[in-house]
């Protein structure tokens, strides 16, 4: 009888380090889908670690109870069979059975199927809490003042939501469930948080117009090859806008054969025009409000610095699927051929590096100020701990770079 209360004390205290473990273990956002779905157990599971000071009170009252008891028993069964001389070799004896069997194993199974252990246990813990409640309540009284001459306040609700940076993480090790073209927007969406409108827009150099004092032929032919649907008019320098241009507004003049540049002049929209330090996630919004579409980016002097376009905000989230692929070319020897023009923030995305992109915006800006200097084709280096091989510059610019992926320790 003795070692059969013994093997049941032992299964008690299985039951109270395994439940402990799976309890605590619980993944908290899965736990709350759960409770969306009505999971009765995992409802009563959310109710308990509300209070986690009272669940662990709790199960260890339960836990050291069995295990003291089945000391005790312990003791009166060895001295039953060997006398005085058995009590060391019981103890030595169940020691080893409950690390086994009432700790290792259970603990072991609980962390890796918690919620196989743990609802079922909020079942069981649930009646528990309220019939020892008087003596789990002494407990925690003294255990809490104890833990507040460290500054600790069991009563205040910790917080279990992510930072920026954690959800990132959280993109990122989901690669099993989610699948990478997602996760490269999901992450660019958590990027514009703290990005600006600097940090994607089309530089100035780059930005094709169209210049009122050129001759009409020169306007018709960047009307007819322009590859975008809106265009900024100015007159000599680009930061003389005048107005937007909508291609489909050109196209009825061109049918009525009636194109000039004053026709021109009246189909032109109020330029829009907006700081460099705009965040992206601003820009979009105003876009929608002001149904608008392009707006140009200025410094703080009011000199234009580039434009910024829906579709370069949209390109933002959806990158990884649209992003042009000739602009980072993967090589046989798995180096990379990247255009030079290309942004930090995109290449950091595509091939998951994490050059530096407070300062300058694309891979020529940066190279650039490493090197204070515009290197000549064949100079090698190494940029923030990545080896790379400057291919192809001209006279103020790097064009061509190769990238050799692997990072210094």
């Amino acid at each position: 009888m003795l070692f059969g209360i013994l093997a049941a004390l032992l299964m008690l205290s299985a039951f109270f380090s395994g439940s402990e473990t799976a309890l605590m273990k619980l993944n908290r956002y899965r736990l709350q889908h759960l409770v969306k779905r009505k999971h009765s157990g995992a409802i009563k599971a959310q109710k308990l670690l509300q209070r986690p000071d009272r669940l662990l009170g709790l199960i260890l009252l339960g836990n050291n109870f069995v295990n003291i008891l089945a000391s005790s028993l312990a003791t009166i069964i060895a001295i039953r069979l060997l006398g005085e001389s058995g009590i060391a070799i019981a103890a030595g004896l169940l020691t080893l059975v409950v690390l086994i069997f009432s700790e290792v194993a259970p603990k072991t199974l609980a962390a890796i199927k918690p919620e196989l252990i743990a609802f079922p246990a909020a079942w069981i813990y649930t009646p528990l809490l309220k019939l020892f409640y008087p003596i789990v309540w002494i407990v925690n009284l003294f255990a809490n003042l104890l833990l507040r001459l460290f500054g600790v306040h069991v009563n205040k609700k910790s917080t279990d939501s992510l930072n920026i940076e954690e959800l990132k993480s959280l993109v990122t090790e989901s690669d099993s469930v989610i699948p990478e073209r997602y996760q490269n927007m999901l992450l660019s969406i958590l990027d514009m948080e703290t990005a600006t409108v600097e940090d994607i827009m089309t530089p100035r150099n780059e930005i094709i117009g169209i210049d009122l004092d050129a001759p009409v032929e020169e306007i018709i032919t960047v009307l007819e090859n322009s590859p975008h649907t809106r265009l900024p008019v100015y007159r000599q320098s680009i930061n003389k806008v005048i107005g937007i241009l909508h291609l489909r507004n050109t196209l009825g003049l061109f049918r009525k054969n009636k194109f000039d540049k004053n026709s021109l002049l009246k189909n032109l929209a109020k330029p829009y025009f907006v700081p460099e330090s705009t965040p992206l996630q601003k820009q979009i919004l105003t876009f929608r409000d002001k149904k608008m579409h392009l707006a140009l980016v200025v410094d703080e002097y009011g000199d234009i610095q580039g434009l910024v376009s829906l579709d370069d905000l949209l390109q933002e989230i959806v990158g990884g699927i649209i992003f042009e692929a000739s602009d980072v070319i993967a090589q046989q020897d798995g180096s990379y051929l990247v255009d030079g023009s290309v942004t930090i923030r995109e290449l950091n995305r595509i091939n998951h590096w994490d050059l530096p992109t407070e300062g300058p915006k694309t891979l020529n800006g940066l190279i650039i100020e490493f090197m204070e200097t515009i290197p000549e084709p064949g100079t090698s280096m190494k940029l923030h701990g990545y080896p790379l091989e400057i291919v192809k510059t001209d006279k103020n610019a790097i064009k061509l770079v190769r990238f050799y992926p692997q990072k210094k320790s």
